[in-house]
Formats: structure tokens, C-alpha cells, sequence
């Protein structure tokens, strides 16, 4: 029996509109994923700048790809190119 993959994880920040409209979207297409508050778990937010090369959020590990300071507009094309 295998393990799954871990889940994407969602790197945020509280009060972050964009981070909440990556939660609404990845929630409306039915994706699981894990939720990483940068603020307050430094060592999260030093993984996310090592992954993504800078520190503003939203950024979305998607099983090693890696999309950073993302909107809707760019979350859903990299999302489709991912889940076809």
C-alpha cells in the first residue's frame, strides 16, 4: 500500500485578502490542502521564502510547483493545468 502525497500546502498571512481568495477557490474546486499561518510559525515562513524566493502571500505549493504572490486571475489557469 502507498502513501498518499501530502497535501498542497496554502502559505498565508491573517487578513490577507488575496490569501482568502485562494481559500475560497481551492474550497470551491473541491481541493484538499493544508493552511500555514507565515505569521506566527516563523520556521513556515521560512520555508515559503525558501520555496517561492520572496515573502509576500498568498503562495501555494502544489505538489513542488509553486506559485507565489498570486490572484483568482492566476490561481485558476495554474490550478486547470494541474487538475485536467
Amino acid at each position: 500500500m502507498s502513501t498518499p502525497p501530502p497535501l498542497p500546502t496554502l502559505y498565508v498571512k491573517p487578513g490577507c485578502p488575496w490569501c482568502a481568495e485562494a481559500t475560497r477557490e481551492l474550497d470551491r474546486q473541491g481541493i484538499d490542502y493544508r493552511t500555514v499561518d507565515v505569521f506566527t510559525d516563523r520556521a513556515a515562513a521560512d520555508e515559503m521564502r525558501q520555496l517561492s524566493g520572496q515573502s509576500k502571500v498568498p503562495v501555494l505549493n502544489y505538489h513542488g510547483d509553486i506559485l507565489a504572490d498570486f490572484g483568482e486571475a492566476e490561481l485558476k489557469p495554474f490550478l486547470a493545468a494541474r487538475l485536467k
